[in-house]
């Protein structure tokens, strides 16, 4: 890619005019003085424009100026046709490898809706006493309301087995009637990976990481995947769990780096959407929606 490629890149097709010719001057100078030189000298020529200097060394220790591509793995739910056999040999090519049959793809969405139990007691000192608290109540009752409004025919309510979340439940469930609730073990609070940059109040000892991680990377990979190739509609599904639990799921489902989990804030009664297409597509519809709450509803911790 060219040098002034990369500068607009930098500073925007408009407004960047300025910046383009103070590059320039650089640059033009840097090319009399070193022709080239060696990156160290090019590296304190930059220096007259650090934080373009900075956003074009994207890789450390190298003059590379083209940003690193993550690569989207279309089999990360091990359900790409593609991949799967049925195990039924279909013969052989004419270099004797074996073919087999593949699977029917899939045709329908998924929408999956996370969404974060209500405000609870912080006080209790067991799962039992740790109940939702007068505003956390309210909060589900607007959360409930919400999901009302949206006139989806949701499909199912999973709901971790702890007892905020089967509170907040119950409250939520009295909005969408008829459909059912289902506990589960594998969707209650934890720590799922350990997150980088670290925190300073909250280190849980390692061997928390290591059981908590197993549990909830299960709960992912039962939950968050494409459909099934014998689902023919799309479906809405609710899942009401916790924080580090949505978070960690919406990295995963979005390949980002696991440990970045904390990076993001979760309010009380919040909704994420997340959307799987049947190629396997991920969307991030809403990430912690809480504006259908009145200022003063809204709590995170």
């Amino acid at each position: 890619m060219s040098y002034f490629k990369v500068v607009r890149r930098l500073c925007g097709l408009a407004g960047g005019s300025a910046v383009l010719v103070a590059a320039a001057a650089v640059y033009a100078e840097s090319r009399d003085s070193f022709g080239e030189k060696s990156g160290e000298q090019r590296t304190r020529r930059w220096g007259a424009i650090g934080s373009l200097y900075a956003a074009q060394k994207w890789r450390a220790g190298t003059d590379e100026t083209e940003p690193r591509k993550g690569r989207w793995d279309s089999n990360w739910d091990r359900r790409e046709p593609a991949y799967q056999t049925n195990g039924k040999k279909r013969g052989t090519d004419a270099n004797d490898t074996e073919l087999f049959v593949e699977n029917k793809k899939p045709k329908a969405t998924r929408h999956i809706l996370l969404i974060r139990h209500s405000q609870y007691n912080l006080n209790g000192h067991s799962d039992k006493d740790r109940t939702l608290t007068g505003l956390g109540q309210e909060q589900a009752e607007l959360t409930g309301q919400r999901l009302a409004t949206l006139g989806l025919k949701y499909d199912v309510l999973i709901h971790s087995s702890m007892t905020r979340a089967v509170e907040t439940a119950n409250i939520i469930s009295k909005y969408i009637p008829g459909v059912q609730k289902v506990s589960c073990d594998l969707l209650r609070e934890g720590a799922p990976i350990e997150p980088d940059p670290p925190i300073n109040h909250w280190k849980p000892d390692s061997v928390q990481y290591y059981e908590d991680g197993a549990r909830i990377e299960a709960a992912f990979r039962r939950y968050i995947h494409r459909a099934e190739t014998n689902q023919l509609e799309d479906t809405y599904e609710i899942i009401i769990c916790h924080a580090n639990v949505i978070r960690y799921f919406v990295c995963r489902a979005l390949q980002f780096p696991s440990e970045g989990w904390l990076r993001m804030g979760l309010n009380h009664g919040s909704i994420t959407w997340l959307t799987i297409r049947p190629s396997g597509r991920v969307t991030l519809r809403t990430l912690g929606d809480s504006g259908f709450m009145p200022a003063e509803k809204v709590t995170r911790s």
